[in-house]
């Protein structure tokens, strides 16, 4: 009997030892497989990953003739006309020593009224490169258009507005002798005869229209179409100088929407500032630009008038020609605070400028739409001040002054990581190549992707009305 139950104390013993290992194991592996800590982003900015191929849009380009583009561009080039808009045209003395040869790829210009719209440019630069190289683009090009998520239509239509303006013609509001309405119309034509078109009522194609003029003579023709806008400012009254100063004319809050359109960056003009070179700055606040503007902007004036003799605040009347782009620089790399009021619209590249240059953002302005909201937090690094507070004498130097240097610090360090996602210069001179995966160009195709179920219903609520009904409009702009 003593040898039976040693035997069945070693089988014990043996059998709690194999329980043991068993659940040591378990716990291992159940630990190292759930429980490895998971690395947070140091920020709200999306991350690479989002551009693996099971997360991306697939963008259909429609087959527009070259002139509307590229062949726009060259035409633009080989023009001898400077913009007479600007008192030195820096287009006008490049173009006659560098362009004497058509190119397929050209540049875009460098006249900042032009420059400072150029998304057109790098989205179809983008669209146009090898799809080898494009490994890096949240948008995956697909040469069959019911492959699509969206249609692409590659109109450069700012540059087209931008002409016409440049010229000093004053046709740009008139359709005979316009060389932008008739390229409008072109492009027009051309896509509401497409297949595609006619499937979604052009409800997933897009357009770029930076400029608050472009396509200005078909914006009711486009507006259920996805627009890249730079902000809604100039959609919602036409200008006031078209008659007399008088008009109130207004272009229907239907034909833009937070629900359907993107508000994207304007391109910076001044050059990126790292936080490593910010030193320290003697200026309170700055702002640099033209004093008297139309509509919204008349809250610049006033602002003008307050803040003028101020101490430690510099407003300057200034132009953005090669002389003012180094005061600029200058004046924002040097100030804690650059101002943001309205102008004619909301918004301008100043603020982009600002962020390049580490200069804390002041924006002034009650209705401004900002892009890539929900994935960019602006109060991390911007103070917004309402209007009717910062016409209050004083008051907008007081608060300003009472602001920490410690939160101005994270102010700052909250810009420089910011700072790509509104670069949309690839690196490349024709805009052919690879983009930067963080830049403003895979930034507007993730907000383009957010709005395809959007998109998708109301082509089928489109589809399913019967025959001879109208469904009246309705404002959904916030």
């Amino acid at each position: 009997m003593a040898i039976k139950g040693s035997t069945a104390t070693k089988t014990a013993k043996s059998l709690f030892l194999t329980f043991t290992v068993l659940l040591s194991l378990s716990f291992f592996i159940f630990f190292f497989f759930f429980t490895s800590p998971v690395t947070e982003p140091t920020n709200s900015l999306p991350q690479t990953s989002f551009l693996s191929s099971q997360n991306s849009i697939k963008v259909y380009v429609a087959n527009l003739p070259r002139s509307l583009n590229y062949g726009l561009l060259q035409q633009y080039w080989d023009s001898n006309h400077p913009d007479s808009r600007i008192p030195s045209d820096p287009d006008h003395q490049i173009s006659t020593t560098h362009f004497s040869k058509p190119t397929k790829y050209p540049p875009y210009p460098e006249n900042p009224l032009i420059k400072q719209y150029s998304a057109e440019y790098w989205i179809m630069g983008d669209l146009e490169t090898p799809q080898g190289m494009r490994t890096a683009s949240y948008a995956k090009r697909v040469f069959d258009v019911n492959e699509a998520d969206v249609v692409f239509v590659p109109f450069f239509a700012t540059l087209s507005a931008e002409m016409e303006l440049g010229s000093g013609s004053g046709a740009f509001k008139k359709k005979a002798g316009n060389g932008d309405y008739l390229r409008q119309k072109k492009v027009l034509d051309f896509v509401r005869n497409t297949d595609a078109w006619k499937r979604s009522g052009g409800r997933d194609h897009v357009f770029v229209l930076t400029d608050p003029v472009a396509m200005w003579h078909f914006r009711e023709e486009i507006a259920p179409a996805v627009l890249l806008v730079v902000d809604f400012g100039g959609w919602y009254r036409l200008d006031t100088k078209s008659s007399g100063g008088t008009s109130s004319d207004t272009i229907s809050h239907t034909q833009v929407s937070l629900l359907k359109d993107v508000i994207v960056p304007y391109t910076h003009l001044l050059p990126r500032l790292q936080l490593s070179e910010n030193q320290k700055r003697h200026t309170l606040l700055y702002f640099k630009g033209a004093k008297h503007r139309h509509r919204g902007g008349l809250v610049r004036e006033k602002l003008w008038d307050l803040l003028v003799n101020e101490p430690g605040v510099i407003m300057e009347e200034g132009f953005p020609n090669a002389t003012g782009r180094e005061q600029s620089i200058k004046g924002m790399r040097s100030s804690e605070f650059c101002l943001h009021p309205a102008g004619d619209t909301p918004t301008s590249c100043r603020l982009f400028d600002a962020i390049q240059s580490l200069c804390i953002p002041v924006i002034v302005s009650d209705n401004v739409e900002l892009p890539f909201e929900g994935m960019v937090d602006y109060s991390t690094f911007s103070v917004f001040v309402a209007v009717s507070d910062a016409l209050r004498p004083n008051w907008l130097v007081s608060n300003l002054r009472s602001i920490s240097e410690k939160l101005k610090n994270e102010f700052r360090q909250t810009m420089a990581k910011v700072q790509p996602v509104f670069v949309y210069d690839n690196g490349h001179p024709d805009g052919i190549g690879p983009i930067p995966p963080d830049g403003a160009v895979n930034h507007i195709w993730r907000k383009v992707h957010q709005k395809l179920p959007a998109i998708k219903e109301a082509i089928v609520r489109e589809k399913r009305k019967p025959a001879n009904t109208s469904i009246p409009l309705r404002c959904h702009c916030t």
